[in-house]
């Protein structure tokens, strides 16, 4: 029986020790390497705390060295918290505050960093001062079962203080296990990572690497901004599985760089995070005709994700794309305001879920985790927690989930409701739109459309355009062209500095 995460990697040591498991732009390790790396990390934080189930804050660059220590941690009995070193220190340390770790691991470069900044030196292990290359007497914590804590992963509160989302070891393996064998991974796979590590996308790459044998490439974020030099990797590296957020997909095509690249090395092409827009993948399954496509939908509470969508059926461009099913071993419904189940097609419910993905909750916060993780309203006999995602959503006619948008974008304007994400769509398939993004003024009652396109894609051409499109109550009243939209930390759209662009433009 598998009862830890750390399984996996036993496992695969076993089959394929010499082969390689991530490769970053300056290093590289095997299966076995890892392993030794880990084993060393996990008995320098034994020697230097004692303790097991406490969390770790991991303050290194995205790298081989950061995979070795999250599999450091895992081996010691604990449980590991990502972050940017690239992040202001005080995004940082409001996570360090929160979490109250442990024990940092950084390098001898950003554990300076951290020191100057008031940690204390003492709450630090630096990894450039442990010997790999000595034989150690390898701590195993052996006290772990699956459903203690594995990762922490904080997100942005609405107030601006983060959130702490706790994720066990069995979570995981639910996820991994479902993902191994719906998208045929094995150990002929490369896997090119997109996602930060804090960000809960990367859980699919790195733990599909270590279940499986495949090779993770961490691709260099510098070249997400380069999409020409970004494929030209995928192309030269050989990876044939991804897992991207959209805005990388859209890029690619408004640049029209696969049809100048061949990546046919691609066969399996992931997508989650946004919306993704038809016609931009329409473009890509023009160009790679024989991948799997899939659209996944969910949200760092229930491990990453909770339904899919493989791509089977030809779509127009201003088409929604379903999310498709739930995953296996997790149950989606459907819920009406008054707590009722949503089974027929066309009503707009939210999204709940449970199963063994759902988090344990928010760390250290105990007002907001029973605030969404709730007693399932369709069991009285027990309880039993489902999480309410606040997303919206409907059955359409083939019974496949398709997304309306977050329950705090739906407006009320003019008398009718409103789903803000309808109006994006339609805009995205317009041909002269690359990007657009649709937000609400509330003190002036406007439909605002902010977007990057064409010159010709003016205020009366979009307003003519969205008219034979969408009823006239939900046509924008407000358009802002820009030259880009603004992205957060995990490539998607930051509708909080739109918003702000709004009120300037007021």
């Amino acid at each position: 029986m598998q009862n830890t995460v750390i399984s996996y990697l036993e496992n695969t040591v076993g089959q394929y020790p010499d082969k390689v498991a991530v490769q970053d732009k300056e290093s590289a390790c095997t299966f076995e390497e890892l392993r030794k790396a880990a084993l060393c990390i996990s008995t320098a934080i034994f020697r230097r705390i004692q303790m097991t189930k406490q969390p770790i804050f991991v303050y290194l660059p995205k790298s081989v060295r950061s995979i070795q220590a999250f599999m450091g941690v895992l081996y010691s009995g604990n449980f590991y918290t990502p972050t940017d070193v690239n992040f202001p220190f005080e995004k940082a340390n409001s996570i360090i505050k929160c979490l109250q770790p442990a024990l940092i691991l950084s390098d001898t470069k950003h554990a300076s960093i951290l020191e100057s900044n008031g940690v204390d030196s003492e709450r630090i292990l630096n990894l450039d001062e442990i010997s790999f290359d000595a034989e150690n007497e390898d701590f195993v914590c052996t006290d772990i079962i699956d459903t203690d804590v594995a990762y922490i992963l904080f997100t942005s509160g609405s107030t601006g203080v983060p959130k702490g989302v706790v994720i066990s070891h069995r979570s995981i393996i639910d996820y991994i296990d479902w993902a191994k064998e719906c998208f045929r991974v094995n150990e002929k796979d490369t896997i090119g990572n997109q996602a930060p590590f804090y960000f809960d996308n990367s859980t699919l790459d790195i733990y599909l690497m270590l279940s499986t044998g495949a090779t993770l490439q961490i691709v260099p974020e510098g070249l997400f901004a380069f999409p020409a030099k970004l494929m030209e990797y995928v192309r030269t590296m050989e990876i044939n599985t991804i897992f991207w957020v959209p805005s990388v997909f859209i890029n690619v095509a408004n640049m029209d760089i696969l049809s100048r690249i061949d990546c046919s090395c691609l066969k399996k092409i992931l997508f989650a995070g946004e919306v993704m827009p038809n016609k931009h993948l329409n473009y890509w399954r023009k160009h790679i005709k024989d991948a799997l496509y899939a659209n996944l939908y969910g949200p760092t509470e229930i491990t990453v994700d909770c339904t899919y969508y493989l791509v089977d059926r030809e779509f127009a461009d201003d088409e929604p794309l379903p999310i498709g099913v739930p995953c296996v071993n997790s149950n989606v419904m459907l819920l009406d305001d008054e707590g009722r189940l949503i089974e027929e097609a066309n009503v707009t419910g939210e999204l709940c879920v449970r199963g063994t993905s759902l988090a344990l909750g928010y760390w250290n916060n105990w007002e907001k985790t029973n605030e969404v993780f709730v007693q399932n309203p369709m069991n009285k006999a027990y309880p039993e927690k489902i999480y309410c995602t606040g997303d919206l959503a409907h059955y359409n006619e083939f019974g496949e989930i398709m997304f309306d948008g977050r329950k705090d974008f739906q407006i009320k304007h003019m008398g009718y409701r409103i789903e803000l994400g309808e109006i994006e769509t339609m805009v995205l398939g317009l041909e002269e739109i690359k990007e657009a993004c649709v937000l609400y003024d509330s003190d002036n009652r406007e439909i605002v459309l902010c977007y990057v396109g064409l010159e010709t894609a003016n205020k009366q051409y979009l307003r003519r355009c969205l008219m034979n499109k969408l009823p006239k109550y939900m046509i924008p009243t407000k358009y802002i062209q820009m030259e880009v939209l603004p992205k957060n930390d995990n490539g998607k759209i930051n509708r909080k500095e739109l918003q702000k662009c709004i009120m300037e433009k007021a």
